[in-house]
């Protein structure tokens, strides 16, 4: 090519920063990146669980240092349409760019799964604040966690109930019962039998009670009637706490399932949108979470790269590893699993089991968080 391939990263999410930094890797000088997003900074989440309980904290980072690290051109703005047939984009300000390879890494919004429970949005901590103010003062005696049937993540609920377990141990409301009633057939049964059963050791030591396949109706009264199913047993709780589910962006121009997700095939690329790929929560693959966000992103600049006549051989495709860190219990667990082996294959483990250890464990995201980490704790002790 005469000319460097212009790749369009829309989104500044775990899958967008992972395409700029693996594209910039593998392309080299055979890409020219331009970054759509409408902040100066990029969260990672999935620390978020742990800020209402001084546990941790949902990293913050300036966009300017990845766009100089990159050598990316970064275009304020949010994605609103796309011309697939045209290659061009319209951005939220009116704004046209175009493109050779478009990368989606829009992610999802987190909406309310049930009616009279509060949501846990791991961008606004303040509910479960609020939460753990009621339990303080006493309010709050049952506590129901709900993790739905839906598209998800389930690990933060365990998470919370851990958290919750010792926060209110803490205040002295160690009485409260916590009860985690989840569509799974075990928790965190994904990862395989060893990890779950290494979690249900956990929340047993913690007190907290777990009720599986369980399909959930809220009930509204006085207190609030968890019923496990038709047909099945119910009990009052005074509060629910619920995750997500959660909502692609729906992009016009970009085909979608009838759930608004994008289906991606072993490359990320976008079916039925020539040279658009995605990679995050908004695409179809069930699992919602950043390490596999990155595994697509991965996928999708080893094509792009490829194409752009700076890798040689066959692109790798994306490869489904889950990888989970359970914090709040009496120690750390780390899990991991391919999904391509059977669940017999699974790791489970009280130290981390993959480097840099984090909850994202990105090929090329964790190992940059990680330095920014590490100059930001440098910059703070001087």
């Amino acid at each position: 090519m005469a000319e460097p391939l212009h790749v369009l990263v829309a989104g500044a999410g775990v899958a967008g920063v992972e395409a700029l930094l693996a594209l910039r890797d593998l392309g080299r000088d055979r890409v020219r990146l331009t970054l759509l997003a409408p902040g100066d900074e990029w969260v990672s989440p999935p620390l978020a669980v742990g800020e209402p309980f001084g546990a941790a904290h949902a990293g913050r980072y300036p966009l300017g240092d990845l766009v100089a690290r990159t050598g990316a051109r970064h275009v304020r703005g949010a994605l609103e349409s796309v011309d697939v047939a045209g290659h061009r984009v319209r951005t939220d300000r009116g704004e046209e760019l175009a493109y050779d390879a478009l990368v989606l890494g829009l992610g999802a919004d987190p909406q309310p799964a049930f009616e009279r429970a509060t949501t846990f949005n791991p961008f606004a901590p303040d509910a479960v604040a609020g939460l753990l103010r009621d339990i303080e003062e006493g309010y709050v005696h049952k506590l129901a966690i709900l993790v739905p049937a839906e598209p998800h993540w389930p690990l933060p609920a365990y998470e919370l109930a851990l958290l919750t377990r010792r926060q209110a141990t803490g205040m002295g409301q160690d009485h409260v019962e916590i009860t985690v009633v989840t569509a799974e057939d075990a928790p965190l049964g994904l990862f395989g039998p060893r990890s779950s059963e290494a979690v249900a050791e956990e929340l047993e030591a913690a007190g907290v009670r777990v009720e599986s396949a369980a399909h959930v109706e809220l009930s509204p009264g006085r207190a609030t009637t968890v019923a496990l199913g038709p047909g099945g047993r119910s009990f009052d709780v005074d509060r629910v706490l619920a995750l997500p589910r959660l909502q692609p962006r729906a992009v016009a121009g970009v085909p979608a399932d009838e759930d608004g997700f994008l289906a991606v095939d072993e490359h990320s690329r976008v079916r039925g949108a020539d040279d658009v790929y995605a990679a995050g929560d908004g695409t179809d693959f069930p699992v919602k979470m950043g390490g596999i966000a990155a595994a697509q992103a991965d996928a999708a600049a080893h094509h792009i790269a490829h194409r752009a006549g700076a890798r040689d051989g066959e692109p790798e495709p994306f490869h489904p590893i889950l990888r989970g860190m359970l914090m709040g219990g009496e120690q750390t667990r780390w899990m991991r699993r391919d999904l391509d082996t059977p669940p017999e294959h699974e790791a489970v483990a009280d130290h981390a089991l993959w480097w840099p250890p984090g909850k994202i464990a990105g090929r090329y995201i964790a190992p940059y968080v990680a330095a920014l980490e590490k100059a930001g704790a440098q910059r703070a002790a001087t």
